[in-house]
């Protein structure tokens, strides 16, 4: 049943059909199918699938149909084309043929050709299919094989301008000729998307497991050395008390101090790697928060917002100036898309972004595919400039940028390189000394054989030398050191969460502790960013106020010529003379005054040129504006006037071209189609000072007294603009800018046709002798604390700058409200900035404080010019800025996502306020690293000392401090100081000082006071102690064996305890690192802190107590317990009265000593760097002596998994490389 202007198609089922002569636009032709009985049935075809062969033979193709739900494999269609198509169709082929010989097999096409046997239940295509289409090489002959977008976009169950979530009325195939032929993929649930094409998620990185980190932490090869020589003491001290008879009443117990070794160490690698283990769920909680956002999207025809993970095949997503692109996706329509993909791809170069229908006009045009244009949006790529939407074809790891790339290391590891480099080699330099010296001594006694000895006895002492020196190595060398830096980043980090800050870049809080300077933002950083109009004018005349009768002082009409900035803001007008034909009216009266037409105009000019749009609050449940807070307040100042719905007047404009805004031209535009007429109108947003030079006339109302009957005009009325009213107009933007309120100019112009005599012209060609409309003044008030903010800011030596699109005026008055502007600093316009020379520059950078209507390229001009002058700069803003500054903030409530991205630190809550946390934090970092620098070195020292002078000066080659007895030293000024002091509160007391140099040394010489004179103490005590003990207790040896061992032991453990002691308290007193006095500032709010110390106190005295063998102590009486405590609370007062001490005799002593030196060097690296070839190479294959003395605890920690991972990588030849910046 064909009629006469539908051939016939053959198929080789045996089957006929036939296909009408005109093809609708967009989408596949209805095909009329015969069956075995003749009968001929028709339906829409949704789009073949990308498995098909296009002949180039002829401009007719043979389409196979691939395994798709109702049909066979093997079925084969032939369609007739247009010229267009057959030329489309050539191409494709001859495009196909050069790729296909191109091709290279990679990890991510492996990976998606797993689902090739893989048939969606409901839709038209493969996953890889989809995924496929982005992946390099790209061309347009992928979506020729596909039939198009609107194929595309069937086969996905999707509607272009309303999205997903609704039955689409005449676009599911009826009267099939089978049920069930074809599923009505328009009806499918996002549950069956995300069955069908995954969800928008990448695997959690697994995290070591912990037996796994216990497992690595075992290999470290002073524990490896350590437990071998433990197994070897036990087996002799086994045979000693079970092989050998024993003296008469004497028990066996050698073999408890070996059993004592193995089991310190297993404590030592289990407190060590819970640690690790704690450590990594933190910063994994870290990674999960920075991965949560919004997108927008179109769903049941209305423009909503959400999260990222919900985002689904076949949804239709928005772009805008800002956006990282969440899911690889075909560009459907928009105007001026730009993309950067260089985060995707590695190429930097700029792709312009048409649908494939534009492509493929171009193509027919030019004969080839255009350069650095496609119909692709790759995920992870930036959106320049430019508005459309697009329709999402893979997300999660099937798309393009696959799963995330995990932060490397930190900065602050790399700088604490040389510290803990030169204390692993005096630990190790130690532990050899001694060993070499014992073994010395024990030769010289097996010669004489002096004392006598037997074998096994000779053995066990060979055995203790080795432990000895072993064990002196575990505890000099700093195992806590990474442990407290990375416990600092994790504890700040989780904190800073609490404080609305969202660290992206761990190494951000370190570099925090050298800014010096803050460029930010004045919109929604210092100001709510909750705007509203409650000013402006519409022409010139017509000055309306919100509440009027309320806010007489926010209208000019009675003020003079002779006005200018300098007046006092809402100054006495009485006495001025009235301005002729000005008026003023209520804003909620506007309606009274204004045509129609002229109401329709200036609503349409509002809604039209805005991408802001209506969603339901989700706290309110009320529906509301989200966008731009400007393009927000314009459309709610329509709405209470009740002018048409955002959504009618969208839907009846023809919207043919539009200009995003630009901060180099400083407003946006848009091009509509007249319903009326053919003619074209261009409606411009932007700045009024600027705008207000390109008009040549104004729109124009009659005041209430002179009231016309205008409602029913046809036209909207307008003057021209003379010297009066431009001074009228100019008057009125100082007025309103003296009030801190931002003024929006809205204008118009009308075009013949469009693009102007058919050829595209710059916007500012085009922006000429338009009309203005109005303007409208905007109120954004300060941010509650701002204020204080910024104070607290000068009050740490950080000097703030502000940089504003706003005009000069409005900056200004921001600035002196909220004490950004301080007597003698400088205010410049953007425009005056850049066309300074860089001597200018640098002279007077350190007195600028505001820069008004600059640009991204300002703002980055002047973060260069602040770095250049060796400061450290944190700045909130846009990409550029935020790569160029030294710390980027962005903003996480109104910030673009390029800016999120490009940023250190998120402000959750978009507040100042939240920046000057961040510093105090950063410096809190820095401080606990400090602390525990200078806690570990003094009590390093102390170890070192007594253990190798102790164990050489006594004949039985013993030292001071038992194996055992060093092993729990080793975890409480390791691990548990790194506990302890790196998690300290951060206090405001913290912004008393000035930021510290980035070239400024780790170790400050009231730290070197307090380590070398403490250390001096403790070394002094311990040692008088052990040579001295029995004397100044009153003991005697009776040569009674047992009771002259008790006597011993009691000194020994005494010595032991008065250590241990020492240690404990000194851990309080490295609290503070400035000259104060009081220690004690805060401890109560680290309970962390309070439970450790309780801890060590406890398990201290249990091991007094009880594990006499274990620890080769013993029970003491009150008088000892009272030694011990005096002399181990001591490091407090010391340290206060070291505190008091001068630091000028002593800097002086450290730099002839070679110790300090005042060229503050430190190893840096510019940002951008590659670690591979220059921090690597710096810092010798990270702690590289640390890591030869220790091994495997080091290499288990993520720190040197990622940097491995990185030289790997790099080795590869890849891409990817590890970002450090600037310090």
């Amino acid at each position: 049943m064909a009629t006469a202007d539908v051939p016939q198609i053959a198929t080789t089922g045996g089957t006929t059909a036939s296909r009408g002569s005109s093809r609708p636009p967009r989408s596949l032709p209805p095909l009329f199918v015969s069956d075995e009985n003749g009968d001929t049935s028709s339906f829409n075809i949704p789009p073949p699938s990308p498995t098909l062969s296009i002949p180039s033979s002829s401009p007719t193709g043979s389409f196979h149909k691939g395994r798709r739900r109702g049909y066979s494999a093997t079925t084969s269609t032939t369609f007739h084309y247009s010229p267009r198509e057959a030329e489309m169709t050539k191409m494709a082929k001859r495009e196909e043929g050069e790729d296909l010989g191109n091709v290279q097999s990679t990890a991510r096409q492996n990976e998606l050709d797993q689902d090739r046997g893989f048939d969606p239940s409901l839709f038209s295509f493969r996953p890889s299919e989809l995924a496929h289409l982005v992946n390099p090489p790209r061309s347009q002959n992928a979506m020729t094989r596909f039939g198009g977008t609107q194929a595309l976009l069937d086969g996905l169950g999707a509607n272009a301008k309303r999205g997903l979530g609704y039955a689409a009325e005449n676009e599911n195939p009826q009267n099939l000729p089978t049920p069930g032929f074809i599923n009505n993929i328009f009806s499918a649930s996002f549950d069956e998307r995300r069955r069908a094409y995954g969800t928008n998620n990448f695997p959690a990185k697994r995290s070591k497991p912990l037996l796994s980190l216990m497992w690595l932490a075992l290999k470290d090869k002073a524990l490896v050395l350590l437990s071998i020589a433990a197994i070897v003491s036990l087996a002799f001290r086994l045979f000693q008390d079970f092989g050998i008879p024993l003296p008469q009443g004497e028990p066996p117990m050698d073999w408890v101090e070996g059993v004592a070794i193995m089991a310190a160490i297993v404590i030592v690698v289990v407190v060590g790697s819970l640690n690790d283990w704690q450590k990594e769920r933190q910063f994994k909680q870290l990674s999960d928060q920075k991965d949560e956002r919004g997108v927008k999207v179109i769903r049941n025809g209305v423009e909503c917002i959400i999260n990222i993970k919900d985002v689904v095949v076949g949804d239709v997503a928005l772009i805008e100036p800002g956006e990282v692109i969440p899911c690889d996706g075909i560009f459907i329509s928009g105007h001026n898309v730009r993309c950067e993909e260089s985060n995707a791809t590695g190429e930097s170069e700029t792709v312009s972004k048409l649908s494939y229908e534009d492509c493929m006009d171009r193509v027919v045009q030019i004969s080839h595919e255009p350069h650095h244009t496609d119909c692709y949006l790759v995920s992870g790529s930036k959106v320049l400039e430019g508005v459309g939407r697009y329709v999402v074809i893979a997300v999660g790891t099937k798309s393009l940028r696959g799963p995330p790339q995990y932060p490397e290391t930190t900065f602050l590891q790399l700088k604490l390189n040389n510290a803990a480099e030169l204390i692993a080699k005096i630990g190790s330099i130690a532990g050899l000394l001694l060993f070499i010296a014992l073994m010395i001594r024990f030769f010289v006694q097996l010669g004489q054989d002096k004392p006598m000895r037997t074998a096994n006895q000779k053995g066990i002492i060979f055995i203790n030398i080795l432990i000895l020196s072993v064990t002196l190595i575990v505890v000099a060398v700093p195992e806590g050191l990474p442990l407290a830096v990375t416990l600092a980043l994790a504890f700040a980090t989780k904190r800073m969460t609490y404080e609305k800050l969202l660290v992206r870049v761990l190494g951000s809080c370190e570099r925090l502790t050298s800014a010096s300077f803050v460029c930010t933002d004045k919109t929604g950083t210092l100001t709510q960013n909750t705007m509203t109009v409650v000013a402006g004018s519409v022409g010139v005349r017509a000055k309306f106020v919100r509440q009027l009768e309320a806010n007489q002082l926010r209208h000019n009409v009675d003020t003079s010529d002779t006005m200018t900035s300098n007046l006092p803001l809402f100054a006495a007008r009485s006495s001025l003379p009235p301005k002729n034909n000005d008026f003023p009216i209520d804003q909620a009266h506007l309606n009274d005054i204004m045509p129609r037409v002229l109401q329709d105009l200036f609503n349409e000019a509002i809604v039209v040129n805005s991408t802001a749009f209506e969603d339901k609050d989700p706290k309110t449940g009320e529906l509301v504006f989200v966008g731009s807070q400007t393009e927000t307040a314009l459309l709610q100042f329509a709405k209470e006037l009740e002018w048409n719905g955002l959504q009618i007047t969208r839907e009846k404009a023809a919207v043919v071209d539009r200009f995003p805004f630009s901060s180099e031209r400083m407003a946006s535009g848009v091009v509509v189609r007249l319903s009326h007429s053919r003619k074209y109108r261009l409606y411009v947003t932007g700045a009024p000072e600027i705008l207000s030079k390109a008009c040549s006339t104004h729109v124009v109302v009659h005041s209430p007294s002179l009231r016309r009957d205008r409602q029913e005009a046809d036209a909207v009325e307008t003057m021209i603009i003379g010297p009066v009213e431009e001074e009228n107009i100019s008057r009125t933007i100082a007025f309103y800018a003296e009030q801190s309120l931002r003024t929006i100019a809205l204008c118009y112009k009308e075009f013949e046709e469009w693009p102007p005599a058919c050829i595209r012209l710059p916007f500012a060609d085009m922006a000429k002798d338009l009309t203005l409309i109005g303007i409208a003044a905007i109120e954004n008030p300060l941010r509650p604390g701002v204020q204080d903010a910024v104070s607290k800011c000068l009050r740490a030596g950080v000097a703030v700058k502000m940089c504003t699109g706003d005009n000069v005026l409005t900056a200004r008055s921001i600035a002196v409200e909220c004490g950004i502007l301080q007597p003698g600093g400088i205010f410049l316009e953007g425009s005056q900035f850049r066309k300074l020379d860089r001597d200018e520059r640098i002279k007077i950078v350190p007195q600028l404080q505001v820069l008004a209507r600059c640009s991204p390229s300002d703002k980055k001009l002047l973060v260069g010019t602040l770095k250049s002058l060796g400061g450290t700069v944190a700045a909130i803003g846009n990409g550029p800025v935020l790569e160029g500054a030294n710390v980027g903030f962005s903003r996480g409530i109104a910030g673009t996502e390029v800016a999120k991205d490009a940023s250190d630190i998120i402000l959750m809550d978009d507040n100042f306020s939240s920046i000057v946390k961040a510093i105090i934090w950063g410096r809190c970092i820095s401080d606990a690293v400090r602390k525990f620098l200078q806690f570990h070195t003094t009590a390093n020292i102390t170890v070192i000392i007594i253990t190798f002078m102790s164990a050489v000066l006594n004949p039985e080659e013993t030292s001071v401090l038992s194996i055992v007895q060093l092993l729990w030293i080793n975890i409480i000024i390791d691990t548990f100081a790194a506990l302890a002091l790196a998690t300290d509160s951060a206090s405001e007391s913290l912004l008393d000082r000035r930021p510290d140099k980035v070239t400024a040394p780790l170790f400050t010489i009231d730290m070197y006071k307090q380590i070398l004179l403490l250390a001096t103490y403790q070394v002094a005590t311990i040692l008088v102690f052990h040579f001295l003990g029995l004397r100044i207790l009153g003991l005697e040896l009776t040569g009674d064996g047992l009771k002259d061992k008790h006597t011993r032991l009691t000194v020994q453990t005494l010595v032991f305890n008065v250590f241990v002691f020492t240690q404990i308290f000194n851990l309080v007193n490295c609290r503070r690192l400035d000259k104060k006095l009081n220690v004690f500032e805060g401890i109560l709010v680290n309970r962390y802190f309070l439970a450790i110390i309780l801890l060590e106190i406890g398990v201290q005295t249990l091991i007094v107590f009880i594990s006499n063998e274990t620890f080769q102590v013993t029970k003491m009486g009150g008088r000892e317990w009272g030694i011990s405590l005096a002399l181990g609370i001591a490091p407090i007062p010391l340290g206060a009265m070291i505190r008091l001490l001068p630091n000028g005799p002593f800097e002086k002593l450290l730099v002839r000593l070679g110790i300090f030196s005042t060229q503050e060097v430190l190893p840096t690296a510019n940002k951008g760097s590659d670690v591979s070839t220059n921090a690597a190479v710096s810092i010798k294959g990270d702690l590289g002596t640390f890591r030869k003395i220790r091994g495997a605890r080091l290499r288990s920690s993520s720190f040197v998994m990622k940097r491995r991972i990185s030289k790997r990588k790099h080795s590869q030849g890849s891409s990817t490389t590890l970002q450090l910046r600037h310090c």
